[in-house]
């Protein structure tokens, strides 16, 4: 006969057993504890999936900004989708969360993430293959010599390039117009990795925080976030091997290239790496197809955890059912997201909470955006090497401090107002650090006609002309040319044809200009100097990258110290009922008011200090070639520092709301303390009314903190 049974009667009959009499409760205990461990571990890796391409997109920003030909501001609109993708789904993924099935709302996420990575390599394969400027140079067919400096240059030697065939060659002369759009497709990629990324955050936190212990939530959020800080790694080293290589690997033969990866010119293969981050966010969707809509308490015990489900009798043996997926009606959803939104924000300290993590969001977006160009600029590395050194130094430094910041809440159990203290003390000194930056100076590069004059001689023109001056005012140099020439005066040239040269020899890399009219180096006469190609180093500002590497290591360890208490305050200043709803608006608020703007202004200010613009094959501005390392500094810096001012601000602000909040003696404080520590001997949760995972808490709940 069968028949359905209930908790109470269940507690008169031993523990369930199983055709030969063994115990099988403790068993699906295991099973239970085993799928929380399970969907942390899938959490984790999707956190690494999305960290993985994240950075490395963040990485490949200076390579795509040079293939496209196209400005910082631009770049910074294409990395600005990635936000606009997660403001088209976050508040209703956030808001309707609790209600669907998380596990496979993120797997669905995962998946168009991974075809946002492959729709940005498309460009890659429609359009040709790249070609940097360089100067045009006659050959005299009685000699290997090549001349920079001719006055009949353009009309009787045109020269082929080295990366392309004699047929290219004489097709080449200005490229489709529909190929300068085609940076399109990145950012069509990015908004859609930008929907996919958004259920991660919000949904599986929420999750995690629903049905782990209260002790343990923040200490499985650090293990997570930590854990998913090796996507950022591995994507900048990833980067960092793909800036290296050549864009059209494979195609052209890397031996006539005549430029380096420190060349502002050079591109590295970008779309290689893309191809691997689709392939990895594919992965991490698997695992959340096979997990269940909702778990049991973690730490709950026989009784409540058997109270999670209906059970029923069949002949002598008892079957556990498991839980229903509740039927979400969207017009109830609708209907009370206004009045949900009013309640949330009518939380003064998330309001604060939300204002800071909005300025938080465009410090941090903006530095690590353009951080890999002020690395290159201001310290003469090449952005392969600047890239490496972020996913070798900094971001392990990071990794360790979220988890041992997400540690440290669970080995001294933090309240609410011993995280919001501990937070605003390390950001605070992170801050003061940070303002150590500005020490970290160099100068600007020295190019002839632009930042300065021709050795002494005087110019011929006026200042919108003076590239032109006595040494090289026969040779007819083009204007908008930018092949760049390092004399023996430790002068940069624009180009060898600037620079007055007459003769070379050597090809590709190793090519030397004779007779450089322009180059009066010390200890050769005029006429008698050479130049190599590219730019001249800046020893000097060699020598002090790694003192600010040092600093900006210290500085990321500290904010990362306080990041996971930052993070905890959240989800202890609002109800449980709109846990993942609040993780949707503080995520939302960030990327729209500060991950959307901050690359676009960043990198608009940053263009204002450029000093040479490249230019197209079919004309018109393309991606900068110098800027002015003082005032890129100045404005770079200053911003970050300028909004961080901003965050100590809020950060003390903050920690006066807690503290009135969370008073010794107030309601919250109280009910945090019942329970800690129960007085009774019953289980906490034995009086309860079993709700579903996201469902309201009444009004007279103890578990309500608005």
């Amino acid at each position: 006969m069968d028949g359905r049974i209930t908790t109470d009667q269940l507690k008169d009959k031993p523990p369930l057993q199983d055709n030969n009499g063994r115990a099988v409760l403790a068993k699906r205990m295991c099973h239970n504890c085993s799928k929380l461990k399970i969907f942390l571990g899938a959490l984790a890796f999707s956190f690494f999936a999305k960290g993985f391409s994240g950075s490395y997109m963040k990485s490949m920003t200076s390579q795509i900004e040079r293939r496209f030909e196209i400005s910082s501001s631009v770049v910074g609109i294409i990395d600005g989708s990635f936000e606009i993708g997660n403001l088209m789904v976050m508040v209703l993924v956030s808001y309707l969360g609790p209600k669907v099935h998380r596990p496979k709302v993120i797997a669905v996420g995962c998946l168009i993430m991974s075809l946002g990575a492959f729709l940005s390599v498309m460009p890659q394969f429609l359009m040709g293959r790249y070609n940097y400027e360089r100067i045009t140079v006659t050959v005299d067919n009685s000699s290997t010599s090549l001349s920079a400096c001719s006055a009949s240059l353009s009309v009787d030697h045109p020269v082929l390039d080295a990366t392309e065939t004699p047929r290219e060659a004489k097709n080449s002369g200005c490229e489709k117009t529909s190929s300068s759009y085609l940076w399109l497709f990145v950012l069509m990629g990015n908004l859609l990795r930008g929907i996919g990324e958004a259920p991660v955050m919000p949904l599986g936190v929420s999750y995690i925080d629903d049905f782990s212990k209260e002790e343990n939530s923040a200490f499985y959020i650090g293990v997570v976030r930590s854990a998913g800080m090796f996507g950022p790694t591995l994507g900048f080293l990833l980067g960092s091997f793909c800036a290296n290589l050549w864009v059209d690997i494979g195609i052209v033969d890397i031996d006539a290239i005549s430029i380096n990866p420190k060349d502002t010119r050079w591109v590295g293969a970008w779309w290689l790496g893309l191809l691997i981050c689709g392939a990895v966010s594919f992965i991490a969707s698997l695992p959340f197809w096979f997990l269940p809509y909702s778990l049991p308490k973690e730490g709950e015990d026989e009784n409540q955890k058997i109270s999670h489900f209906p059970v029923s009798v069949q002949g002598d043996h008892c079957k556990i059912e498991p839980s229903v997926q509740p039927q979400l009606k969207f017009s109830e959803a609708v209907k009370d997201f206004l009045p949900t939104l009013k309640k949330l924000f009518g939380n003064p300290v998330f309001l604060v909470y939300v204002l800071l993590t909005i300025l938080q969001y465009n410090s941090l977006v903006g530095l690590i955006t353009y951080e890999t160009k002020f690395m290159e600029q201001q310290f003469n590395v090449s952005v392969a090497r600047a890239i490496f050194l972020i996913g070798v130094i900094l971001l392990p430094i990071t990794i360790l401090g979220m988890f041992l910041g997400g540690f440290l809440i669970k080995k001294f159990k933090l309240h609410v107002t011993g995280m919001a203290k501990f937070a605003g003390i390390t950001f605070i000194i992170a801050y003061l650090l940070n303002l150590l930056y500005f020490t970290c100076s160099c100068e600007v590069l020295q190019v002839a006609g632009l930042t300065v004059p021709y050795s002494g001689l005087k110019q011929l023109s006026s200042l919108q002309n003076s590239f032109i001056a006595s040494c090289n005012a026969d040779c007819s140099c083009k204007m908008n040319q930018w092949d760049p020439v390092c004399g023996d005066n430790g002068i940069t040239y624009m180009t060898a044809c600037f620079a007055g040269c007459k003769s070379s020899t050597g090809t590709g890399k190793d090519m030397v200009f004779h007779n450089c009219s322009c180059v009066e180096g010390q200890g050769h006469g005029l006429g008698n100097s050479s130049a190599v190609l590219g730019q001249c180093q800046r020893e000097s500002c060699t020598k002090t990258f790694p003192y600010f590497l040092a600093l900006q290591a210290a500085c990321a360890f500290i904010l990362c110290l306080g990041g996971t208490p930052t993070y905890m305050i959240m989800f202890r200043s609002v109800s449980p009922d709109l846990k993942s709803f609040a993780v949707g608006i503080e995520t939302l608020g960030g990327r729209v008011l500060g991950g959307l703007p901050a690359p676009i202004y960043f990198g608009a200010l940053i263009d204002e200090t450029c000093l040479k613009w490249g230019t197209k094959s079919c004309g018109g501005s393309g991606s900068c070639r110098v800027y002015d390392t003082k005032a890129f500094r100045n404005i770079y810096l200053g911003l970050i520092a300028g909004l961080r001012a901003g965050c100590c601000f809020l950060y003390i602000v903050l920690y006066v709301l807690i503290m009135k909040r969370f008073k010794p003696d107030s309601k919250e404080m109280t009910d945090i303390k019942n329970i800690e520590n129960p007085t009774s001997k019953e289980p906490v949760n034995s009086n309860k009314k079993e709700t579903l995972p996201g469902a309201r808490i009444s009004e007279d709940g103890e578990e309500t903190c608005m």
